[in-house]
C-alpha cells in the first residue's frame, strides 16, 4: 500500500514555494521521496528555501522565475528539464490576494491578481505539459480555493481568478487525459497563513469561522500535505479533473 503513495524517483516543480503553503507542500512531497524544485520570484527566495530543505536531508533545487512572464517561464522549464531532469509533477501554487470592496477595487490590483493566480497557471502548465505529452505521463496539481465556488466580500477578483483555475483544471483534464496526464486541483478552506493572518487576528471573524465550519476551527497548513501527496502519487492515477476540497466541511454546511 505504501508504494501507492511513494514519490521516489519523482521530480516535482512547485511554484511559489519559497515560503508559506508552497514551502510546506514542497517539504511534504520531499518527505514522501520526491526530488523537489522550489520556485520564487527572486533567486534569494528560491535559494534560501532550497537550502532549508537540503539541510534536512532532502533533494531540492532552486529555480527563480516569475510565473506571469512567459519568457521567464519557458526558459526556466527548459533549464530544469536539461540540467535537473524531466518534471514528473507540477504544483501550481503561486498566488496573491488583494482585498478591497468591489466598487473600489483598482484596475491595477485586478490585473495583478489575474496575472498571478490565473495566467500564471496557464503559462507554467502549458510549458510543462508540452513535455509531459511527449513522455506520455505526468501530473498537474492546481491550488485553487474554496472561493473557487463561493463568494465573499472584498475578494471578488480573487474568487474570479480561483474560479478560472477550476475551469482550467477541467479543461486541461479533457485535453490531456488521453496522454496519461492527470490534472487535478486542491481547494483549501480557511488556513492560518501569512495571507490570512489579519483575519486570524480578528476575534469576531474567527468566532464566525468556527461557527460556520463543521470542524469548528482554522485549518493547519500541514493538513494540505496529504492531499498533495495523494494527487502527486500513483494512488490518483485514475483521478482526473477533480477539485479536492480541504476545508473542514465548510463548503457543504448550511
Amino acid at each position: 500500500m505504501n508504494s501507492l503513495f511513494s514519490l521516489e524517483n519523482k521530480r516535482v516543480l512547485i511554484t511559489g514555494s519559497g515560503r508559506g503553503i508552497g514551502f510546506l507542500i514542497a517539504k511534504g512531497l520531499a518527505e514522501s521521496g520526491a526530488e523537489v524544485i522550489v520556485n520564487a520570484t527572486t533567486p534569494q527566495g528560491a535559494d534560501e528555501a532550497a537550502a532549508a530543505l537540503q539541510q534536512q536531508g532532502f533533494r531540492a533545487h532552486a529555480v527563480a522565475f516569475n510565473v506571469t512572464q512567459s519568457h521567464e517561464v519557458n526558459a526556466a522549464v527548459e533549464k530544469i528539464e536539461l540540467e535537473i531532469g524531466p518534471i514528473d509533477v507540477l504544483v501550481n501554487n503561486a498566488g496573491i490576494q488583494r482585498r478591497r470592496p468591489f466598487l473600489e477595487f483598482p484596475e491595477q490590483d485586478w490585473n495583478e491578481v489575474i496575472a498571478v493566480n490565473q495566467t500564471g497557471v496557464f503559462l507554467v502548465s502549458q510549458a510543462v505539459a508540452r513535455r509531459m505529452v511527449t513522455r506520455g505521463r505526468g501530473k498537474i496539481i492546481n491550488i485553487g480555493s474554496m472561493q473557487s465556488e463561493l463568494g465573499r466580500e472584498t475578494i471578488t477578483p480573487y474568487a474570479a481568478s480561483k474560479g478560472a483555475v477550476t475551469m482550467l483544471t477541467r479543461g486541461m483534464c479533457v485535453e490531456l487525459a488521453r496522454h496519461n496526464i492527470q490534472v487535478n486541483g486542491i481547494a483549501p478552506g480557511y488556513f492560518k497563513t501569512e495571507m490570512t493572518q489579519a483575519l486570524a487576528d480578528d476575534e469576531a471573524f474567527t468566532a464566525w469561522l468556527c461557527q460556520r465550519t463543521p470542524a469548528a476551527r482554522w485549518g493547519d497548513p500541514q493538513e494540505l500535505i496529504g492531499a498533495a501527496v495523494f494527487l502527486a502519487s500513483k494512488a490518483s492515477d485514475f483521478v482526473n479533473g477533480h477539485l479536492l476540497f480541504v476545508d473542514g466541511g465548510m463548503r457543504v454546511a448550511v
